[in-house]
């Protein structure tokens, strides 16, 4: 998702008509109050136009960048993050993306002179699905959604078009040639084989290149991201719109992997001291700057009982409205003390109506949990339920374990297979950085 949301309004063309109809109604009328002020028929306007026209911020290659677009981007960020920035972070991220926007124009104007165009059916089509399934809305109410926060269906459309052409640029000019050995595989293979046991990584990556001139402004910017991420902003939005890899796209996600494969020592140490959840950076490495979010970690070759298949009962009651904190906290000792006489799911499903309980049953893995609840379900033996929990607004409810599957051992870490295409794809990442670098000393920009 842009992964992943201009104040751009537009009226029917029904209410234009109408406009110009009642004009011409009173258009007698006004023609004689106009004759008071000596207008003449044939005027030239010294001034701008349109006071609500939005001037170019640049010209990248004679396509021109407005403020407008600048806005729309940027409320596409805000809105993800679900914080209010501070004007000073509002400069600073409407800079951020304007230098976006100058790649993603960059990036379609290379797909086009090399006969690589995303059509426009494709973007709508991308676009659709995203609405679906990422939005869980209609095509209409996603742009409906858009324009109400401010950015518009164009913003989101640019962004798609400009990711599908790049994708397309280093399909053809990057990815075939790049090569990555049987020997640097298998030497990788083998030294995971050796750490089985020890742990395998999630990680999310925010990448910002740097050359010694911009070293100083880049860490600057990658401290804000930073601090943004920390007050709670979302990572993969952030990822999305900053980061520099070619992860961007999926919102840094690098997959599970071994920090080996990480080819970077300073890299490895951070990540390994990180817990699930946290941060890091930024990180000065060779050409910029990293910032790392632990998204996960496993153990390699064993069987992480998160992963377990669990079969759940959930046993929950409600409050009528207007009911007391004492009458609630005694309805749920009685509760509580009927599900502790449940015999097993069984008993359970013909019984909980008796006491004023409603039942659902699913399977679902430990991991998909709240993490709260995971360590309290793998504790549990089957027909035994957890402690209440909830509140008055919301209800109270446990769950009974009626089943559980436990994961197979896997193999230890990755195949070969998987560790060649993060291989590869680490060496596209950076020659894609190159291929940028050069469409951009190329350009020809004009600034306002």
């Amino acid at each position: 998702m842009t992964a992943l949301t201009k104040t751009f309004k537009r009226i029917g063309c029904g209410v234009a008509l109408a406009a110009l109809f009642a004009a011409a109604a009173h258009g007698q009328d006004e023609a004689s109050s106009a004759d008071a002020f000596n207008i003449p028929e044939d005027i030239s306007i010294l001034g701008p136009s349109d006071p609500n026209l939005r001037q170019a911020t640049a010209t990248v290659n004679g396509t021109i960048i407005t403020g407008t677009d600048v806005d729309h981007r940027v409320a596409l960020i805000v809105a993800a993050n679900e914080a209010t920035p501070s004007e000073e972070e509002l400069q600073r991220l409407r800079l951020q993306v304007f230098r976006n926007l100058i790649d993603e124009t960059l990036q379609i104007q290379e797909a086009r002179a090399q006969e690589l165009t995303v059509t426009p059916e494709e973007v709508n089509e991308t676009y659709s699905r995203l609405a679906t399934e990422r939005f869980n809305r209609t095509p209409a109410e996603l742009d409906t959604h858009l324009t109400s926060i401010g950015s518009s269906a164009a913003s989101l459309k640019r962004q798609i078009e400009g990711e599908m052409a790049w994708d397309r640029l280093l399909r053809r000019n990057v990815a075939p040639f790049v090569q990555v050995s049987a020997g640097e595989v298998n030497e990788t293979w083998e030294r995971i084989q050796q750490s089985r046991g020890t742990e395998e990584y999630r990680l999310g990556e925010i990448y910002l290149s740097a050359t010694p001139t911009t070293r100083e402004s880049v860490a600057e910017n990658a401290r804000r991201i930073v601090d943004q991420l920390r007050q709670g902003g979302s990572f993969v939005a952030y990822a999305r719109q900053f980061s520099e890899a070619s992860t961007a796209a999926v919102g840094g996600d690098l997959g599970w992997i071994r920090l080996e494969q990480l080819q970077n020592p300073q890299l490895e140490e951070v990540a390994r001291s990180l817990s699930p959840g946290q941060l890091a950076g930024p990180i000065e490495i060779p050409g910029g700057f990293s910032i790392l979010y632990l998204i996960d970690k496993r153990q390699v070759g064993v069987a992480d009982p998160r992963d377990a298949i669990v079969s759940l009962l959930q046993i929950a009651i409600d409050f009528p409205q207007g009911t007391s904190e004492e009458d609630a906290r005694q309805r749920i000792a009685s509760f509580q003390q009927s599900v502790s006489q449940l015999r097993g799911c069984g008993e359970a499903q013909t019984s909980a109506a008796s006491f004023g309980a409603q039942i659902v049953g699913n399977d679902i893995a430990v991991r998909a949990l709240p993490e709260a609840l995971q360590n309290t379900i793998l504790q549990l033996n089957i027909g035994q339920s957890t402690p209440p929990f909830g509140s008055l607004e919301e209800g109270v409810r446990v769950l009974m374990l009626c089943g559980r599957d436990d994961p197979a051992t896997e193999a230890a870490g990755p195949d070969r297979e998987t560790i060649l295409s993060q291989m590869e794809e680490d060496r596209i990442n950076k020659r894609a950085q190159r291929y940028l670098r050069d469409l951009r000393r190329d350009a020809v920009i004009d600034y306002n």
